[in-house]
């Protein structure tokens, strides 16, 4: 019954909070920054502010598929925030901005985030594995190995929200340091804040499988 409650609550979480961005994206995007600058130009002149002019903007295929990609480093904006001058686009632009800032100043959390990505993306593809042999062959070592890499992917999760909650209180600080309305801003800190929760959701939808596994193999 814990087990089956457990499935139910994250779905539930991972649908609301999906639905929430959705609806706060969609909302502010009808309305344009007092700028008149798209996500791409308010992207290029914030990490011009911060030094980074050789950090590229570019335009990536998807809906907010934006992302900071410390690799290249590149910002990688998605269509609808690159080329739209909307308050959505404006928050979301900075936001990514805002990361590549903390990848800029050496910002600790992000460093070890960065460490983990390694780790966890190979745990997320072996610890099922790991636990279904471990079970069948009897081998409760290679079980909780499994249930181990699980959790560094757990790990991960929470390890995001210190660094997604940092890039979006850069992006207001940018934004209240320029020339928006204080309605704007508000509008900005509304889509943020809805994109934030998802990220809370992730880790809270992650912690509940790692205890569904936990149940099951106890």
């Amino acid at each position: 019954m814990t087990y089956l409650a457990l499935m139910i609550i994250s779905l539930v979480l991972g649908f609301a909070t999906q639905a929430y961005i959705n609806s706060s994206y969609r909302k502010y995007s009808k309305f344009s920054n007092g700028t008149g600058l798209t996500g791409a130009q308010i992207a290029r002149r914030m990490l011009d502010d911060n030094g980074m002019q050789d950090v590229p903007v570019q335009r990536v295929a998807g809906s907010l598929s934006d992302h900071f990609d410390p690799r290249g480093p590149v910002v990688r904006l998605s269509e609808g925030v690159y080329d739209s001058s909307s308050i959505s686009a404006m928050a979301i632009a900075c936001h990514e901005c805002g990361h590549a800032v903390q990848y800029a100043r050496g910002y600790a959390p992000m460093k070890f985030r960065t460490a983990l990505v390694p780790i966890a993306n190979f745990g997320s593809s072996v610890w099922f594995w790991l636990l279904m042999f471990g079970l069948m062959l009897n081998i409760t070592g290679l079980s909780w190995a499994g249930i181990i890499l699980f959790a560094f992917a757990v790990l991960f999760h929470l390890v995001t929200l210190p660094v997604e909650f940092n890039a979006s209180r850069r992006a207001v600080a940018t934004l209240e340091s320029s020339c928006v309305s204080d309605t704007e801003v508000k509008g900005a800190k509304a889509v943020l804040r809805a994109a934030a929760l998802t990220y809370v959701a992730a880790l809270a939808v992650s912690l509940a499988s790692l205890l569904r596994i936990i149940l099951l193999f106890g």
